[in-house]
Parts: C-alpha cells; sequence; structure tokens
C-alpha cells in the first residue's frame, strides 16, 4: 500500500522557465506561499524561474527537454523525470499546462504515482500534442475556470476535472500602497488631463487591443482628450499584430491619442493611471488581468464569453462585451466616463469582489486537490492488493 503522507511531496512538471504570462505567475504564487504540501519544480528548460523559484526556498531542477518531435530525447527527459521522483519520493506528478503532462504524465506511470496537469488554456481538437496529452493516462485534471473545465470534459469525458481559479496579489494591486493615478500619470508620463482608457496583455489577435482602437473614434467624439493607452510586449509567434495596430490608428486617424507602451513590469501603476481598464479578450480562459483591475477598484470592461463571465456579474461590479463588438464596447466605456457615480459604486463593487481571488485561497485549493488524489490513489492501490492478496490465498470451496 502506498502511503498518504499527511504533508506529501509533489513534483511540479514546467515548461517554461520566463513569466510570459498568467500560467507562469500562478506558479510562483503557489509556490511562495506555505501549504500542507512540499513542492519541487522541474523547469524542461533554464531561466530566470528557475533562480526565483530557488530563492523561494523551494526545489527546483533543470531537465531540458528539447522538441516534442525528438522522441530520444523526450525519453531520456521522462526517465530522468521519472528517477528524480523516486530520489525525493514525491507521492504525485503535476503538470503546469497540458504540454508538460507529456512528461509528466509519462513519467508518473514509471514512478507508480499519480499524474495531473493544470489546465490554463482551452484544449484544442486542432492540436497535435493537446491531443497526444489527453491520451496520456491522469488521475484527474486542474481547470483555470468552469469555461475550461467544460471544454475539457468534452474533450476527455471520464477524466475528473476540478475548477480552481487562479488568484492576483492583492497586495501589489491594493490602491494605499500605490501613488495616487495623478501621481502614476505624472511618473509615466502620461496625459495628466482626459479619461485613459487602457488595455494589458500579450499583443495577439485574441487579446483584441485592435478591438479598442476600432471603439476609439466614438470615444473621443464626445471626449476629444481621451487617451487609449496598450501595454503589453510583442508576442514571438505574432510579430506582425503590433504594426497591423499602429496602421489601424493611423487609418482611424486617432494615432495621436493612443500610446503603445509595450512590455512593463510595473503594471500595477500603469492600470492604477487609468480611469477605465478594458479586457476584450475572445474566449478568455480566466482573466487574470481583470481581477487586477477590480483589485484596484477599477470600472472594467470584459469579453461576455469565457472566463470573465465567472469573475463579473454584469451590471455590477463591471460590464460584459461580445468579442469584436465595436460599439457595445465604446457605449459601455462612455457609461462610466458619463456617470463618475456609477462609475465609482461599480468600482468599489469591484474592489470587493475581488478578494475573492486571494493566493492563499489559491495555493491551498490546490494542494487540498493534490492531497484528494493522492489518497484516492493510495486507496485504489489498497484495495488492488488486497484483492490479489484475497485471490491468492483462497482455498477451493469443493476442496480439491
Amino acid at each position: 500500500m502506498l502511503a498518504s503522507p499527511a504533508n506529501p511531496t509533489v513534483l511540479i512538471i514546467m515548461p517554461l522557465a520566463e513569466q510570459r504570462g498568467g500560467a507562469e505567475l500562478a506558479l510562483l504564487q503557489l509556490i511562495r506561499r506555505e501549504t500542507s504540501v512540499h513542492w519541487h519544480v522541474v523547469f524542461l528548460i533554464d531561466g530566470p524561474m528557475v533562480q526565483q523559484t530557488q530563492a523561494l526556498g523551494v526545489g527546483a531542477t533543470v531537465i531540458p527537454a528539447g522538441r516534442v518531435r525528438q522522441p530520444l530525447m523526450v525519453f531520456r527527459t521522462v526517465r530522468a523525470i521519472a528517477r528524480l521522483a523516486r530520489e525525493i519520493k514525491a507521492s504525485a506528478m503535476l503538470g503546469w499546462m497540458a504540454k508538460a503532462h507529456l512528461y509528466g504524465g509519462l513519467a508518473a506511470k514509471i514512478a507508480g504515482i499519480p499524474a495531473v496537469w493544470f489546465q490554463h488554456g482551452l484544449p484544442s481538437t486542432d492540436s497535435w500534442i493537446d491531443s497526444l496529452v489527453n491520451r496520456i493516462p491522469a488521475a484527474g485534471s486542474l481547470a483555470c475556470s468552469e469555461f475550461v473545465a467544460d471544454a475539457q470534459r468534452r474533450v476527455t469525458p471520464n477524466l475528473p476535472v476540478r475548477v480552481v481559479h487562479p488568484a492576483t496579489d492583492l497586495e501589489n494591486f491594493d490602491p494605499p500602497r500605490l501613488p495616487t493615478p495623478a501621481e502614476c500619470r505624472e511618473q509615466l508620463k502620461l496625459p495628466a488631463v482626459g479619461p485613459i482608457i487602457g488595455i494589458f496583455g500579450r499583443l495577439q489577435t485574441w487579446k483584441g487591443m485592435h478591438v479598442l482602437i476600432d471603439a476609439f473614434p466614438a470615444i473621443l467624439a464626445k471626449y476629444p482628450c481621451a487617451t487609449a493607452v496598450i501595454v503589453g510586449g510583442v508576442w514571438e509567434l505574432e510579430t506582425a499584430y503590433e504594426t497591423k495596430l499602429v496602421l489601424r490608428a493611423q487609418a482611424l486617424g486617432v494615432t495621436q491619442r493612443v500610446v503603445f507602451a509595450g512590455h512593463q513590469t510595473n503594471v500595477s501603476q500603469w492600470m492604477q493611471a487609468c480611469d477605465v481598464i478594458v479586457h476584450a479578450s475572445d474566449r478568455e480562459p480566466f482573466g487574470m488581468v481583470v481581477v487586477e483591475a477590480m483589485a484596484l477598484g477599477k470600472p472594467v470592461v470584459a469579453g461576455a464569453a469565457g472566463g470573465p463571465r465567472e469573475v463579473i456579474t454584469d451590471g455590477v461590479d463591471g460590464f460584459l462585451v461580445g468579442f469584436g463588438d465595436t460599439a457595445g464596447l465604446s457605449e459601455s466605456i462612455l457609461k462610466y466616463l458619463d456617470n463618475q457615480t456609477m462609475a465609482h459604486r461599480m468600482g468599489e463593487a469591484a474592489r470587493s469582489r475581488a478578494q475573492y481571488f486571494s493566493v492563499e485561497r489559491f495555493a491551498g485549493s490546490v494542494s487540498e486537490a493534490m492531497k484528494q488524489w493522492i489518497n484516492s490513489a493510495s486507496a485504489a492501490q489498497a484495495h488492488a492488493g488486497s484483492k490479489h492478496a484475497g485471490s491468492k490465498h483462497a482455498r477451493p470451496v469443493n476442496g480439491n
């Protein structure tokens, strides 16, 4: 029978080692909080997050994976992960992203421990990696939203899926800890006069930065001094999108009122400078930016499909608008700008709602889910062992 320790060790498999988005941030949030689970992270590539993990007092090992299309390299990586799992007496494997389960799931099979993966994005039937991952045995999957969980259940109907909404660092996005909006504007060299509407995220088409630009002429018609601020770096797989955004702003005659800020590390200050924050993504899996903006008490307009529906109650603590609905987006922004009392009320409601998405809740939920899967696997192995022993020692009832 496998032991079910009160404080098990879980091996986390992480394909990336540089913070590019919400999944990487979520991992750092998880391991920096003390939980009933001991974490050890295997990075499949070297990078800054290795040192960040070690600085938090958490074990970190780099096992280079190479390319998925190199079977021999995959085999070596899997064997190395399984060997490490045995050395540190890991009770389970947690793939941080679906791709990680390709390695973690196979290594867990060799090590004789349960495997789980965290589905941070939408499973795609068009992706051969996703198709392969979904064929690898797993005890279950975590999902960042009910929206993602429903999509995963359609792909793997028999796989147990549990929803754990990601967290926001509420201390970092706490208004009293930050300079005032006016001070942030001055520090960031943003216009001191006129409303600022911000959108945050990597520059990718599905993130919808172009939708805000398309909506901006209607904003400027009523508020000529308004400014659109686009904060986010170029996505390496879609480098042309930034140029498309610049050309679109030029074609609409709004270039002078649009600021392309690029990648920024002090996101909370850029958000603090804004009057309204837009999240215009198409079927966003969760939407951490939405919660960050709400934590600051900012009026928010977010996409009506996907994870934001589980965060925002439309008309209460934010507005929801369909992807690509330029008229709906400009109308919602203008509602806030035209009625400051309503904007303040909804901003306060948003800040209250954001308190649910604490790092403590997130870390506790992930650790408890892993412990339950570990206990279930232990119980299943014990049951299988007792049945085997019973059949081995049973005597024929006819005495022969």
